[in-house]
């Protein structure tokens, strides 16, 4: 009875360090893990803001488009996280994190109905564009960068009241405070963008939007990009290389 009794005692000797063990190799990956998401999401990184490919910036934005258009956030999300990952050099949690402020201010701006509730996306607006300076480099101004987003964003909105050059100055405004070029360098950017939109308005109030006409807003929106991509390169290669995706055969576009 004794033997039995100490057989049994050291049975829950031996398991009390195992589950010990256990419990510290569990708080280790827990510790670590969360080390791995806060740097993911946090550490300040220098990657070159003007290294995008502006034919997937195209596609990729008449995607954002259509699912905005579309009342689909989830697509917008994505879309949102693929391009922060493939143009801006965002790692893989911060893109999410990054697509969900960015999605979150965009359809807080579409339920909008006057000035003041526009400016209600403006704090995640602000978010959106410090996580971008916090990855790219050169570090531009992310406050005013979300202040111009938001003014492009309400002209937008507002187009009956303002010109196409107007949209046009306001969207290559928008480029300039975040790629820290002239604003004369993104006009010709700002003007097809603008064109783009404006197509789109004209478009969608008579009817939906066809397969072959989003197909020519994301053309459009290609070369828009193709020119950002010559204005803001900061050397002769570079640019080069930009030209020579304006002669390229375009994306398929956007399903």
């Amino acid at each position: 009875m004794n033997t039995a009794n100490r057989g049994s005692g050291a049975g829950r000797s031996d398991a009390s360090p195992r589950r010990a063990a256990r419990w510290r190799r569990a708080v280790l990956v827990a510790i670590l893990l969360v080390a791995y998401a806060a740097a993911d999401i946090f550490w300040p990184l220098k990657r070159d803001a003007s290294r995008f490919d502006p034919v997937a910036m195209g596609t990729l934005e008449a995607g954002m488009w259509r699912s905005y258009y579309d009342h689909q956030p989830l697509a917008l999300f994505s879309d949102l996280a693929q391009t922060l990952r493939t143009q801006y050099g965002f790692p893989f949690l911060r893109s999410y994190v990054g697509a969900y402020f960015a999605a979150s201010a965009a359809f807080t701006f579409k339920d909008g109905k006057s000035r003041s509730d526009y400016e209600r996306a403006l704090p995640e607006l602000r978010t959106y564009f410090r996580m971008i300076r916090n990855t790219v480099a050169p570090k531009f101004d992310a406050d005013r960068a979300a202040t111009l987003e938001l003014a492009w964003w309400v002209v937008h909105r507002e187009h009956e009241r303002h010109s196409a050059d107007t949209l046009a100055r306001a969207c290559a405004e928008a480029a300039s405070a975040v790629y820290l070029v002239p604003v004369e360098a993104t006009l010709a950017h700002g003007r097809l963008r603008a064109h783009a939109m404006l197509i789109r308005d004209a478009r969608a109030e008579h009817d939906a939007m066809s397969e072959s006409e989003w197909g020519h807003i994301e053309l459009l929106l290609q070369q828009s990009y193709r020119s950002l991509c010559v204005a803001v390169s900061r050397d002769a290669a570079r640019s080069e290389l930009c030209g020579a995706n304006a002669d390229a055969s375009p994306a398929s576009p956007a399903p």
